[in-house]
């Protein structure tokens, strides 16, 4: 993707709404959630207006073209969150992560889109909305665990003061998991659709990493179930399945293209 203007446009909105949601919460005010969360839409408009227009309504799946992909579905993500629960504060961290991933792809070298199937199409679009839903809920983790930690800090301010109650912050959380694992399950099964050999396509790393993901918030949403797993547990499996995912599908890409200079 070329520099241009409506790129640098979208990621200056996206910090733009970030700072409007941070900057009065560091002077120990409220966040200004509608203006910031509207500043952020306008952005999130210009980034998908970008995608359409730079890969003409097609999937681009390579490395740092499905970054940007991933971070203009978490800002939307954010935004649909926004309307059910006020959290606004999750836009301080997802807002200038969907900068950064904008940027990084303008600055890439150009690559030519990939020729794929309706099978690959399908099984992507499962793949990055259930990457968007895990991400927002892995990010809701981590205010979980700021919220936490303040609360056994008896230190309840700015930040962690503008958080839902931490209960609210939990339940939407596990929400998100439970979205994300049927989103991820469908992505599993979508892949048999085209895989053939899993080393020769060089996916055998990313399968088995991504059901090892999987199994992770499998395991979590039993736990959640049937013993009410919370907290410090809950917390860390998230970012642990996660971490997997994150290794799954863009660490092996990164390695592959951007190391070994191979397209998958």
């Amino acid at each position: 993707m070329s520099v241009t203007l409506p790129s640098l446009l979208a990621a200056a909105l996206y910090i733009a709404a970030a700072i409007v949601l941070a900057w009065p919460l560091l002077r120990g005010g409220a966040a200004h959630a509608k203006a910031g969360l509207w500043i952020a839409a306008i952005a999130v408009v210009v980034h998908f207006a970008i995608l359409v227009s730079i890969h003409r309504g097609g999937i681009d799946l390579h490395f740092f073209a499905a970054l940007s992909l991933v971070g203009a579905c978490m800002a939307a993500m954010c935004l649909l969150v926004n309307l059910a629960r006020p959290i606004a504060t999750l836009g301080i961290l997802v807002f200038p992560i969907a900068a950064a991933f904008l940027l990084t792809d303008v600055f890439a070298p150009p690559t030519a889109p990939l020729p794929i199937e309706w099978q690959i199409k399908l099984h992507v679009v499962f793949a990055l909305l259930g990457y968007s839903v895990l991400s927002v809920a892995a990010l809701l983790a981590i205010l979980l665990a700021i919220q936490e930690h303040a609360l056994r800090a008896r230190k309840i301010g700015g930040f962690a003061a503008a958080l839902p109650p931490l209960t609210l912050t939990e339940a939407l959380m596990f929400q998100l998991i439970g979205a994300g694992f049927v989103l991820l399950t469908l992505t599993l099964l979508s892949g048999t659709l085209f895989v053939q050999n899993l080393f020769a396509q060089h996916l055998i790393h990313k399968t088995v990493l991504s059901i090892a993901a999987w199994l992770v918030f499998g395991v979590l949403l039993f736990g959640r179930w049937k013993y009410g797993w919370r907290g410090r547990q809950a917390v860390r499996m998230t970012l642990a399945g996660m971490a997997l995912l994150i290794l799954a599908y863009f660490g092996s890409r990164f390695v592959l293209e951007v190391i070994l200079k191979r397209v998958p």
